[in-house]
């Protein structure tokens, strides 16, 4: 009966505690907040040995800019700090305001790009070590229980002197930052998003990119790969919204980029044939269908009564 006693008590305490520790666990990681000049998207990358990095630290808005809330995070940090942009707000007076009112603010960190590149980073002086942070135009890089601060050494650098979309150079950012080091428990979850105006699907809202690994070996490996589809899938989506836009021509150089990035895929290359044909390109539109019906026979059937090949029907 005491055993049973000291059980039930011990389960209680444990129960009353798990609250409490929640609330006083960090979230440890290395995030960059980035913009790209010509596009015009923002976005942000993040890894940490916690479990669903990317349910926390992200977040953006094609309108107003992106933000990235960590070490002990305040997740009101998020959308309070769109909104600040939203009404003018630079990226350093949102740092000060937001932590007028935080209880904490010795333990946050958290990074700040606006729609026009200005950035900022802030990192309380009781995070946990190693914590800190660099920025710059377009860019603001951050992380705490990191390896040393060669961790945004490299990211930073990486950032600046990589080529091509903005999900490849953070992506290749946060992939510097874990070849130097990293968190220094080690890896579990990474995300990468995108944000762009009309950049969802459809066109509807602005999310291009939203991938998460949220418990993995190797998170930053499986980021990776879903990267490359998730890059396809949005130029295949931006192409087809501009379609159905009937901005043909506007469309065509994404569908060639989706076809580029998957050349065996049949029904991206069945979309292309649709897209060039409306934009003009009838031998290329008939060289792209016969592609598709070979890498699928199913297709045939449908391209018969798709009226957006019927200039192909001879």
């Amino acid at each position: 009966m005491k055993s049973f006693r000291t059980v039930i008590l011990f389960t209680l305490a444990v129960c009353i505690c798990l609250p409490l520790f929640a609330q006083e666990h960090p979230v440890a990681t290395f995030s960059i907040v980035a913009r790209d000049g010509e596009t015009g998207e923002l976005g942000i990358a993040v890894a940490s040995k916690f479990f669903s990095v990317g349910s926390v630290v992200p977040w953006a808005r094609a309108s107003s800019g992106a933000v990235a809330t960590q070490s002990f995070a305040n997740t009101s940090f998020g959308p309070r700090g769109l909104d600040l942009l939203d009404t003018g707000a630079t990226p350093e007076q949102i740092v000060k305001i937001l932590l007028q009112t935080d209880d904490r603010p010795d333990r946050r960190q958290f990074g700040i790009v606006s729609i026009d590149g200005s950035s900022a980073t802030y990192t309380g002086e009781n995070c946990l070590a190693w914590a800190g942070g660099r920025h710059g135009m377009d860019y603001a890089v951050q992380g705490n229980i990191l390896t040393g601060e060669a961790v945004v050494i490299a990211m930073e650098k990486a950032f600046l002197e990589t080529e091509g979309t903005l999900a490849d150079r953070m992506y290749a950012a946060l992939t510097a930052g874990d070849a130097e080091g990293g968190d220094a428990r080690g890896r579990q979850s990474a995300a990468l998003i995108v944000v762009r105006d009309g950049g969802g699907y459809g066109g509807y809202n602005d999310r291009a990119i939203d991938i998460r690994v949220d418990d993995h070996k190797e998170p930053f490996v499986e980021l990776g790969r879903l990267l490359n589809y998730a890059q396809m899938n949005a130029a295949w989506n931006q192409a087809w919204t501009l379609f159905t836009e009937k901005k043909h021509q506007e469309a065509l150089p994404h569908m060639e980029r989706t076809a580029r990035i998957v050349p065996d895929n049949a029904e991206v290359i069945y979309d292309l044939a649709v897209i060039r044909l409306a934009a003009g390109d009838r031998e290329g539109a008939r060289e792209a269908l016969e592609k598709a019906i070979g890498l699928n026979p199913k297709l045939k059937q449908a391209a018969a009564g798709d009226d957006d090949l019927k200039g192909l029907r001879d």
